[in-house]
């Protein structure tokens, strides 16, 4: 018969060297970045204040600027014949009933009948396709004049977002050619069926467009409104940065100047400018909004904190941030003792002594163990 044998813990020296450096990197870094003044001027800081107000949560997506099916016009003739003369051409903005082009009948006369054939509709001409001396039938288009007074802005929607949007649903828009100009839009209606390729559907929003600055095919831009939160603590986008793994926040502090904390956020929902805060920060708190990004890298700006305390308390401090005694007072000011730095050097290291003796002990009786139970291989016995 087999022998059954206890199950023996195998202790490596390696996995206790894991172990103690798991126990090292657990140590968190300075989060306080203190600046003088002219690092703050250099960096270009500028802080905002956290307060609650209403967020409005918004859709952001693409499309294009396309003219209303019922203001576009085209112009032809029911009576053939040549072209003569032209009086309108493309780019050009003419009025209801502007004479566009003449045409020279076919029918007998001296000289033949003539012709005037005049907008339709008001508008722009966007094409022409005929010139002078062209032959002129019944079927043929000759202009077609769309009124840009009032244009369709297009947006793609995502299919599984399109159940936000409702007809009237407000839009802030904006046309890549004219980056000074907002438009406000509505949806009107959606498209007839959805796009396979790219799993969208058209929502079409009328935009008011009188200058006629807006043109078919341009790009757009929106900013779909499709919620808003009362009383909502939100900051700017421009606020929020990461380290790596975290969402963080510069947060100035109360008491020390040019110094700001490095806070980790939870961020909610998110428009073009600013963010839900779920958690991190607090009304009243002031985070820095230009200037974050470099703050990732300014380190300590050439101040400690010890100056930063003693200026902003008005007593001495260690470099560590604690209060300096009267002990360490006197033992500096008699010249007996250690310096600040000195003792402040020799605390850290005592700190290490014991960490790393009580580490050394630990490896000691895990190699012990290893020792007295070996691994051994699997033993076969046969009766």
């Amino acid at each position: 018969m087999k022998f059954s044998r206890p199950i023996r813990f195998h202790f490596s020296p390696i996995i206790c060297l894991l172990a103690s450096q798991a126990v090292l990197a657990q140590v968190t870094p300075d989060n306080l970045v203190i600046l003088d003044d002219v690092a703050v001027v250099n960096l270009g800081i500028e802080t905002v204040e956290v307060d609650y107000q209403d967020f409005a949560e918004t859709l952001f997506v693409i499309g294009r600027i396309e003219p209303i099916p019922s203001l576009k016009s085209v112009l032809s003739s029911r009576i053939p014949g040549r072209v003569i003369k032209i009086h309108a051409f493309e780019g050009d903005i003419v009025s209801q009933d502007a004479p566009i082009v003449e045409i020279e009948s076919l029918q007998p006369g001296d000289p033949p009948p003539r012709v005037s054939l005049s907008a339709p509709l008001p508008g722009m001409v966007m094409k022409n396709h005929t010139h002078v001396g062209k032959p002129v039938v019944s079927d043929l288009e000759l202009f077609e004049i769309f009124d840009l007074s009032q244009v369709y802005a297009v947006a793609r929607i995502p299919e599984d977002q399109a159940g936000k949007l409702s007809l009237g649903t407000k839009a802030e828009i904006r046309v890549a050619a004219l980056p000074d100009d907002v438009f406000e839009g509505e949806l009107e209606r959606f498209g007839t069926e959805a796009n396979t390729e790219n799993g969208t559907i058209d929502a079409l929003f009328v935009i008011d467009n009188p200058n006629y600055k807006a043109r078919p095919n341009m790009r757009v831009e929106f900013s779909i409104l499709l919620n808003t939160k009362k009383q909502t603590l939100s900051i700017p986008r421009s606020a929020i940065q990461t380290d790596g793994i975290n969402r963080i926040v510069y947060v100035k502090d109360f008491e020390l100047p040019n110094a700001f904390l490095k806070s980790p956020v939870r961020i909610g929902a998110q428009n073009e400018s600013s963010a839900e805060v779920l958690s991190g920060l607090f009304p009243g708190d002031e985070v820095v909004t230009k200037g974050a990004y470099s703050l990732l890298f300014a380190g300590g700006g050439g101040i400690s904190l010890k100056e930063a305390l003693d200026a902003a308390h008005g007593h001495e401090h260690n470099e560590d941030g604690s209060e300096m005694t009267a002990e360490q007072k006197s033992s500096r000011g008699s010249g007996d003792g250690m310096s600040q730095n000195e003792f402040s050097a020799n605390s850290k290291l005592g700190q290490l002594v014991v960490f790393l003796a009580i580490l050394s002990g630990l490896l000691v009786i895990l190699l012990v163990l290893s020792i007295a139970f070996p691994r051994r291989p699997k033993e076969r016995a046969e009766t």
